[in-house]
């Protein structure tokens, strides 16, 4: 047999060598740990990098949807247009500053033949500014707290409102005492000067006038249920109705517009306008967002019979135009009779029916009877062609003989 004579030491250089592999196998363990610590939080890092970019192209995909959507939510602030940025102007908050000088060249010294409208505040005029740029410039003439009052009240809301169907601010001057704003050009006046004006609503088609009350009702749900708080307009009428050069409606002038956690009965002073008025808040001074529901009402009788609000009956009488329908809407064998001569036989009947259900319902005495203007959008839209913001799909111009059509 053959033995091998090993040195005593072996046993000490093993255990040596075998504490050492320890050490080298914890600190690669260690390694191991740290880099697999490190690899865990940089797939953390990337993962929420990759889900802020998300929210963020979201929010950006959100905005634009947001601005077209009949469901908008809360309240967008106005950016100063660009093509004003040539223009001599400073800001104040969120709205441009324009020198009178700048005004007074681009209305032509406040000419005559640029006034757009007159109303009690004062004129309002068509402005060419440097580069061909159009806009309307309403003078609110004298002082006073009321003007004042109503001044910044406009400039406030409409600076932190954007909306389709809301006029849009550009900018506005204080000069020697008068007041000036300057808005967006709305081409086609005003839904009062179309209808009551030379032309007696001519070119204002059914399906024209249904477009009309639905971009009013789209204008007036933004105020009242997506605007925090909701604004009551206080004012609605059809002169307040501006139509740009294919007829797209925008709700204008909030001199009065109140918020619906700011009225105050004591304080608040009765304002509005004869034959739009509530009656509650005209009897009670009680001011809710049906109130405004109720003006809708009375605009869209407008558009169906192309009277005016209040009519002179005589020297000393007036009759509005809700006590002079109101019998013969509900009863259809009368409603074609009223209809204004220029569109009359020109719609599906069950149309006109519809739409006269729904001014019914608007102008009702009781407040609590009355729709939510949601209700109205939403009743107004299938009676709107596609192509001009419903969704009605037109055949073909519908022409049928309303006097002895079916029930």
């Amino acid at each position: 047999m053959l033995f091998l004579n090993l040195p005593p030491c072996l046993p000490v250089v093993s255990a040596v060598i075998i504490v050492e592999r320890r050490h080298h196998f914890h600190r690669e363990l260690v390694i191991a740990s740290a880099l697999a610590s490190v690899a865990i939080v940089a797939i953390i890092l990337s993962t929420f990098y990759a889900w802020v970019l998300w929210r963020r192209s979201r929010r950006l995909a959100g905005g634009k949807a947001y601005r077209s959507s009949d469901t908008a939510r809360g309240i967008m602030l106005v950016p100063i247009l660009s093509k004003f940025s040539s223009l001599k102007t400073s800001r104040k908050g969120l709205v441009a500053m324009i020198e009178y000088p700048v005004l007074e060249a681009a209305t032509g010294k406040f000419s005559e033949s640029n006034v757009l409208g007159v109303g009690g505040f004062g004129c309002v005029y068509k402005a060419v500014f440097d580069g061909g740029v159009t806009a309307a410039v309403k003078r609110l003439e004298g002082g006073g707290p009321e003007c004042e009052q109503e001044f910044e009240n406009e400039l406030d809301l409409l600076g932190r409102i954007r909306h389709p169907n809301i006029v849009s601010l550009l900018g506005f001057c204080v000069h020697e005492g008068n007041h000036y704003i300057v808005y967006e050009l709305m081409e086609k006046g005003s839904l009062d000067t179309q209808l009551h004006g030379p032309s007696h609503g001519s070119a204002l088609s059914w399906h024209i006038r249904m477009k009309i009350a639905l971009d009013m009702a789209r204008g007036l749900e933004y105020l009242h249920e997506h605007c925090s708080p909701p604004v009551i307009h206080r004012d609605l009428k059809s002169s307040n109705i501006l139509l740009d050069s294919d007829f797209n409606a925008k709700i204008s002038d909030f001199g009065l517009a109140v918020t619906s956690g700011n009225i105050d009965k004591g304080t608040m002073n009765l304002s509005g306008t004869l034959g739009y008025v509530a009656p509650e808040y005209l009897l009670d001074g009680k001011l809710t967002e049906k109130s405004d529901v109720y003006a809708f009402g009375v605009v869209l009788l407008e558009l169906l019979m192309g009277r005016k609000p209040v009519e002179k009956m005589s020297q000393t009488q007036c009759q509005s135009i809700v006590t002079w329908a109101m019998p013969q809407l509900t009863d259809r064998s009368k409603l074609p009779n009223i209809v204004d001569p220029v569109i009359r036989d020109s719609m599906d009947p069950k149309h006109l029916y519809q739409v006269a259900a729904v001014a019914v319902l608007c102008v009702q005495p009781e407040p609590s009877y009355r729709p939510l203007i949601t209700d109205v959008l939403h009743s107004l839209v299938p009676l709107v062609p596609v192509e001009l913001g419903g969704t009605l799909r037109v055949a073909e111009p519908p022409s049928p003989n309303l006097k002895h059509s079916p029930c």
